[in-house]
């Protein structure tokens, strides 16, 4: 997949899975939990070493921001959070305190084509 393709988050996600961050979390109260294994993390657990936004495509105010993360006991994979006004928080408040320490763009699939030339 070219970067010219990537319109959605489901093709990020596709492209970032097929990089190995094949792993999906979601928030239960305030700890992320690795869908899967159930392994929970907190906010100094995680890096992240990506993350894309977007904008919806009707209304401009429901936004999503795609976080490509790593965790301290390697596993990698994506947590899609929703910034609609109507949204939780949780998602947000888990991610911003993330120490600035462990936030990164190392992984981050634009950075890298344009580092490569491609």
């Amino acid at each position: 997949m070219k970067k010219s393709d990537l319109k959605s988050e489901k093709d990020y996600i596709t492209l970032y899975q097929e990089k190995g961050f094949t792993n999906n979390y979601r928030m239960a109260g305030d700890m992320l939990v690795e869908s899967e294994t159930k392994m929970k993390y907190n906010p100094m657990d995680v890096h992240i070493v990506a993350e894309h936004r977007f904008e919806g495509v009707s209304n401009p105010s429901d936004m999503s921001i795609l976080y490509v993360v790593k965790t301290k006991d390697d596993s990698k994979g994506t947590v899609l959070a929703n910034y609609s006004p109507a949204s939780d928080t949780s998602t947000a408040e888990f991610f911003n305190a993330v120490p600035k320490e462990n936030i990164s763009q190392s992984a981050n699939i634009l950075e890298i084509e344009n580092r490569s030339g491609r």
